[in-house]
């Protein structure tokens, strides 16, 4: 198996209201898809909505709380600026900001939000940290 994430799919409580949030509030760019999911192509990889029930029992677990989910999604940028400018983004979409973004302890820069669904984001700048896949090791 080669190491990689193809997919991230997010269980969301208000289908809509996160279709909205992060095509409308934070311009992911929407593929065409089945009305009951929706896919957003990111550099690299996809990110995917589905009803938080219906991804418990695809996956034949347990309904999710609304407790946190014990992992963030982590978004690297090139500058603190671009960190300030996304966490703004974010806030006026409708996240609620959980860290504002600040100087790190190991040298970066990084704030964090959650979306509608509580699912949290990092946003941040690591001077030693590669951005993404096209900027990196393949």
């Amino acid at each position: 198996m080669k190491p990689r994430i193809s997919m991230i799919t997010l269980g969301v409580s208000d289908l809509p209201r996160s279709i909205e949030f992060y095509e409308m509030g934070l311009g992911f760019p929407r593929m065409d898809s089945p009305p009951e999911v929706a896919f957003f192509t990111l550099n690299g990889t996809w990110l995917g909505l589905y009803g938080r029930d219906a991804l418990a029992a695809d996956a034949h677990v347990e309904g999710a709380s609304g407790s946190f989910a014990g992992f963030s999604l982590a978004h690297n940028v090139n500058s603190e600026r671009e960190v300030d400018q996304v966490m703004s983004q974010a806030a006026s979409a409708g996240a609620v900001v959980t860290k504002t973004a600040s100087k790190t302890e190991w040298g970066g820069y990084a704030g964090y939000f959650s979306d509608p669904d509580g699912y949290l984001w990092e946003i941040a700048h690591n001077p030693l940290f590669w951005v993404g896949p096209a900027d990196g090791p393949s």
